[in-house]
């Protein structure tokens, strides 16, 4: 039995644990999850797995659902804000925190979860986008295993695994290339919302989907991999694999190529994380090579999706530069999501932030200039005229 923990129970990649959990026969349980506002989905999860610990971010909705406890004799103890989020991080009946909570919320309870000895299933990007540093050196100095949820990263784990890292060459990560894949600067001017949303292979949340229509994503997946897996960022290629069936492959010094294939289901890599070092009975479909046409590679076009390119400048400078282009993008992630800029003009103000703040990418690497300058980059990007 591993007792486990959600930050972020409610969006895609919670929902997705919820049911890994539900057929794990009873050798995983559910003890604390956090949500934003989600009450409805909250009282859900507490009426089906019987949890003892709930976050919520917002006062409101925590009051809300002490109150349904109150009135429903659940002996459930209700948090609220940051402190409820390092609170069922940090539990002394927990073995591994999943960390599905999107953008910077998720480094605090993450660091904390480390500090008392929690293994951690990450799939909050940032958190070793902008703190990779300190969250690798914190892990080893607890000896806790970061497990890493996202499929890329996971098929880089796994065709690891067994073998030694001195003989790693390169780390290979296949990008889908979105719903835009091919198309010209022109044809990005007058990008929907709406369009950027249709993800053509996977069912994500609104932020990541944004992110992978401008390849910010496969950006901050490889500033991701550099620091799981100690890799340079010369040696991290992004190749555009529209199937998605080959999730990431890794070369190595005798230049044989180890790959992981799979369905494109999440479940997959948050099942394999949860229960490691053990592989569990089938969460997914198969698949079925007698029905696949063709397995296609390309090169990503990142004059066009500049995002990537930005992002591996950001990684080379290193310092708190990974913070300032994480900062920008979630602030202008927000603005196009609420229709207050154009699709291209998220990369561009990226950059522009990047100039802009450049001197302080070199501040001392803490938590707290992390935080204190991510928050000064979105003030920036909000306030300012795009």
């Amino acid at each position: 039995m591993r007792n486990i923990s959600i930050l972020g129970a409610t969006g895609s990649i919670g929902t997705q644990t919820l049911d890994v959990i539900r057929q794990s026969k009873e050798e995983l349980r559910l003890i604390a999850i956090s949500a934003n506002t989600s009450v409805k989905k909250v009282i859900e999860i507490i009426e089906e797995f019987n949890i003892l610990y709930v976050a919520m971010m917002d006062k409101k909705s925590a009051e809300e659902i002490k109150k349904y406890c109150d009135d429903n004799n659940k002996n459930i103890e209700v948090y609220n804000g940051i402190e409820g989020l390092n609170k069922i991080a940090t539990l002394k009946e927990i073995d591994i925190v999943v960390t599905s909570v999107v953008g910077m919320i998720g480094l605090e309870p993450t660091i904390k979860a480390i500090e008392a000895k929690k293994d951690i299933a990450l799939a909050n990007k940032e958190t070793l986008v902008v703190a990779g540093e300190i969250v690798m050196k914190k892990a080893k100095e607890y000896n806790v295993k970061i497990l890493p949820v996202d499929s890329e990263h996971s098929a880089i784990f796994q065709s690891l695994r067994g073998n030694d890292l001195n003989t790693l060459k390169k780390i290979i990560l296949t990008a889908s290339g979105g719903p835009f894949r091919g198309k010209t600067i022109n044809e990005l001017l007058d990008i929907k919302v709406e369009d950027a949303l249709k993800h053509p292979k996977w069912n994500m949340g609104r932020k990541i989907s944004i992110d992978s229509a401008t390849l910010m994503n496969k950006g901050l997946e490889v500033i991701e991999a550099h620091w799981l897996f100690d890799c340079d960022y010369d040696n991290i290629q992004v190749v555009v694999h529209p199937q998605s069936i080959v999730h990431s492959m890794v070369e190595y010094t005798d230049g044989s190529i180890i790959a992981q294939l799979g369905a494109q289901d999440m479940r997959l890599p948050i099942q394999y994380a949860i229960n490691y070092t053990e592989r569990k009975e089938l969460v997914a479909d198969t698949i079925d090579f007698y029905n696949i046409s063709q397995l296609t590679f390309e090169k990503p076009d990142m004059n066009t999706f500049k995002s990537l390119k930005l992002a591996y400048k950001a990684g080379k400078i290193g310092g708190l530069m990974p913070t300032i282009l994480n900062g920008a993008n979630e602030a202008c992630v927000e603005l196009f999501l609420e229709k207050k800029i154009k699709f291209l003009d998220i990369a561009d103000t990226i950059e522009k932030c990047m100039e802009v703040f450049e001197d302080k990418s070199n501040e001392e690497m803490t938590i707290e200039n992390i935080i204190k300058l991510d928050k000064e980059v979105k003030e920036y990007v909000m306030r300012s005229d795009i």
